[in-house]
């Protein structure tokens, strides 16, 4: 349950702003309104307006994670956040065309297990209350997730992901995370024409719980953590003492630089598998290094 004292807080604050910059007919429309956080990782991030002389109150319907919060600080700040609530505030208003990710985990690891915004300044209006909902669950009639044909060599080639170039792959160290029940081994990194790729053996120790792989993110040295798809040989939970065949994929902005990342996958009951010092070598001939 929201803690009585900050949810006074953040509506005060809300409460205050609205009062305080009272429109006139025909000025800026304040909202408070409902907003469903997208499904998958895939799926575009909803839209809120905000404005630099407004805060905008995030009422969650489950308890997140406040150290995951994710911005930039230079944009965007943080007046306040507690188990069920953010309240934010941009710098200044961000400018025509500039849009701005906030983004947080739910505590209870259930699916879609991130909350991700797109904050952006429209001078007729701004968000002052969003009531963050949760999809509801699939329809087990209906699943969401039929099986897709396995991708061939030409598939990549027609969409332009593969070029003259071709892809450079990268051999990373395996990594062991006793507290957390894993193992990953034989990690390689592929790198292709506007996309990266982690290709991964992980081991779920025998005395935890099955486990999932759900979302994940590549996060560098600079800029915003990436968000990527996780794609698994075989459907179903990685069950106690098994392994499985892990692979995931993000889309990247062209650049002839290498690239470093943290490779952190998130599932089930919280356990999470983190990989640091994935390497993505500059964009060549192809070959492994």
């Amino acid at each position: 349950m929201l803690q009585p004292f900050r949810l006074a807080l953040a509506l005060a604050l809300v409460s205050g702003a609205a009062a305080g910059t009272e429109p006139a007919t025909g000025a800026r429309v304040d909202r408070k309104r409902p907003v469903t956080v997208a499904s998958t990782p895939t799926d575009p991030l909803p839209v809120v307006h905000v404005a630099g002389d407004t805060p905008t109150l995030f009422l969650f319907s489950s308890p997140i994670q406040r150290k995951t919060l994710t911005f930039d600080e230079s944009r965007i700040r943080v007046l306040d956040a507690g188990e069920r609530s953010i309240v934010v505030q941009p710098v200044a208003n961000l400018a025509d065309g500039e849009r701005q990710e906030i983004g947080v985990f739910f505590a209870d690891g259930r699916a879609p297990a991130r909350a991700a915004f797109v904050l952006v300044t429209d001078p007729a209006e701004v968000d002052l209350r969003i009531d963050v909902q949760r999809p509801a669950p699939p329809n087990d009639a209906c699943p969401t997730d039929a099986q897709m044909p396995a991708p061939k060599p030409e598939d990549f080639v027609l969409l332009g992901f593969v070029d003259g170039k071709g892809v450079t792959t990268a051999n990373i160290k395996g990594s062991q995370e006793p507290a957390q029940g894993f193992t990953s081994a034989n990690p390689t990194s592929y790198r292709g024409k506007g996309w990266i790729l982690v290709d991964v053996m992980i081991w779920n120790e025998s005395d935890r719980p099955a486990w999932t792989p759900r979302e994940a993110t590549f996060t560098g040295r600079v800029g915003m953590p990436l968000r990527a798809r996780v794609v698994t040989e075989k459907k179903g939970p990685i069950l106690p003492g098994e392994e499985r065949r892990v692979l995931a994929v993000a889309e990247i902005q062209e650049s002839d630089a290498s690239l470093v990342f943290t490779l952190e996958l998130r599932g089930d009951g919280g356990r999470n598998l983190t990989i640091p010092d994935v390497r993505f070598p500059k964009p060549g001939a192809g070959g492994t290094q």
